[in-house]
This record gives C-alpha cells, sequence and structure tokens, in this order.
C-alpha cells in the first residue's frame, strides 16, 4: 500500500513484558495527521486486536487529526446473532472497542455477515473483492460455467461475481451442525455438465466446501475453481483441500498473510493492496469511497 502510495511506512515498536502484557509505541509525529493503522484480524487473533486497539489509543494520545483502522479481514464478524443462550454478539462488542480505542473510520473487506457494518458507531467503508476475483477469471474459458455459492446466504455475493463475468449462478441448500461440520441437501440451479466456481466470502476449515464439492460432483459438475475473499485454511482445511485432486484451482487475495505451509500448487493469490490504497489516498483526499464498493450510481 505504501509502495502504491508513495509514502514510507511508519515504524512502530511493540514491548512485552514479563507479565505478558503488551505495549506499542508510534516511533512517528502524528499530531494532527492522518493516521491509518493497518491491521488485518487474523490467528492469534486476539494478539492482533489488543495490538490494534494500543495502537489507536497511541494515535488518540498523539493528537492526530482523524485515526482510521484498516482491517482487511474483521474476524469477529461470524458472531453477530445471539443464537444460543448467554452468549456475547462479538461483533458488536469488538466494533465497540476498536471505537473506544479512539478509531474515527473504519475500512474492512467482505464482512462476513453485512448487518455487522451497522455494530459500528463511527464510518465503515466496506470494501469487496468482487472486482479483483473477477479479472483473474476474465482470463479464462469461461464457457460453460456457472458460480456457485456454498449457501443461499452468501448467494448475493455470489451473483455480483456473476454478473460480472456474465454468468449464470447457482446455491447449496446448507445445515451447519457443527463449527467445521455441514450438510449440503441441495443445490438450487442447473449445475449438470457445466464448469463451476464456487464462490464463498472465507474458507476456514473448508468444511463447506467439501461438502458442496460432493453434491456438485453427484449433480454432474465438471471442473471446478475455488474463489474466495479471505483465505484462512484453519484447521484440516489445507488436508481436505489437498485431498480434492480434481479442483482447477483455489483464488484468494492477501487479506490474510498465507503461512508457506498453507500455500498450495494450485492457489493464485490476488492482490488487494491497491484498492486499500485506494481507499486511503480518497479518505485522506476527501474524495467519494463509495465506488470502490458499490455498482449502483451514486447522485449528487
Amino acid at each position: 500500500m505504501c509502495e502504491i502510495l508513495g509514502i514510507d511506512l511508519a515504524p512502530s515498536r511493540t514491548t512485552r513484558f514479563s507479565n505478558d502484557c503488551l505495549q506499542v509505541q508510534l516511533r512517528a509525529n502524528c499530531r494532527q495527521r492522518d493516521v491509518f493503522i493497518v491491521q488485518p484480524l487474523v490467528p492469534p487473533v486476539q494478539e492482533h486486536l489488543v495490538e490494534l486497539c494500543l495502537m489507536l489509543d497511541a494515535a488518540r494520545g498523539a493528537s492526530a487529526a482523524h485515526i482510521t483502522a484498516v482491517i482487511p479481514h474483521y474476524a469477529y464478524a461470524r458472531s453477530d446473532k445471539k443464537d444460543a443462550p448467554r452468549i456475547s454478539i462479538g461483533g458488536r462488542l469488538v466494533a465497540d472497542m476498536i471505537a473506544a480505542s479512539g478509531a474515527t473510520r473504519v475500512v474492512t473487506m467482505a464482512l462476513h455477515a453485512p448487518q455487522v457494518h451497522g455494530f459500528f458507531s463511527i464510518p465503515v467503508d466496506h470494501l469487496s473483492a468482487v472486482a479483483e476475483l473477477a479479472d483473474h477469471f476474465k482470463q479464462t474459458d469461461l464457457s460453460d460455467t456457472v458460480v456457485v455459492s456454498p449457501d443461499l446466504g452468501n448467494a448475493k455475493v455470489a451473483t455480483q461475481l456473476a454478473r460480472k463475468l456474465g454468468l449464470g449462478v447457482a446455491a447449496g441448500s446448507k445445515r451447519r451442525l457443527a463449527d467445521d461440520t455441514v450438510v449440503v441437501d441441495n443445490i438450487v440451479g442447473d449445475v449438470q455438465g457445466k464448469n463451476v466456481i464456487v464462490f464463498d466470502d472465507e474458507i476456514a476449515t473448508a468444511g463447506s466446501i467439501v461438502e458442496v464439492l460432493r453434491k456438485l460432483r453427484s449433480e454432474g459438475a465438471r471442473r471446478i475453481s475455488l474463489a474466495c475473499t479471505h483465505g484462512l485454511f484453519t484447521g484440516p482445511a489445507i488436508e481436505r483441500l489437498r485431498a480434492e485432486s480434481d479442483i482447477d484451482e483455489i483464488v484468494t487475495t492477501n487479506t490474510v498473510p498465507l503461512a508457506p505451509e498453507k500455500q498450495l500448487p494450485n492457489m493464485v493469490t490476488r492482490s488487494v493492496a491497491p484498492l486499500f490504497a485506494e481507499a486511503v489516498r480518497r479518505i485522506n483526499c476527501g474524495e467519494s469511497v463509495s465506488s470502490l464498493f458499490s455498482d449502483e450510481p451514486t447522485y449528487g
């Protein structure tokens, strides 16, 4: 992002005390500056969340004019509702923590649940990687291809990708039994004899992906590609995907740093740094950011 914007990355120093507490020091002058703190909430999530909050508070204490938290992956977006007794709605709690720490704005990408946008009491720019992923697939043969969403909840975003590629769309009917266990009962849409691009906002344990692939094969699908914005690949995900030998490619973005042991030969990583850099530039210059995350026309 800094290379694209032609600026230097400001240094910071994180110290861990003997009692395991952290201290963060920003090593550049922040007084009356626009400060952008970039921190994806990826494993270890709690460690990165505390670092982010400490950096936001440090910038506020240093009299920054505006403080923007740039969070490529917002981990707690899955915790968006009270679906069991006596649990916390973590997505809202973490949003409150970020605002209380000093952030005056948030830039993020592909929240797992759209309603998490409304959990924030500060402005949020919610970017999308659909255009970047579409650019990749435009370079391939898309004849007889359908975009498939693993579940009906993600079908709207899958439709956006399908529209950019000029393709049809289908979706799986999914029931979640546990965090890493799902059942796909049916495919809504025609995939027989078609090549498919299975598109989800994130791949964590790959349980949903494996199930939808099983159902797609039984429905007569041919070549299979996977695409996601956030490639977390946690737990057994890599082993599960390695076992699916008929996957042509797995396309993801760099919102989540990908360790060497999580990289497969058929993985392709697309950079969203230009998109975030342009959002930062527009915020700093007071320009509209809406065209970066919306296909709808703007007025006024």
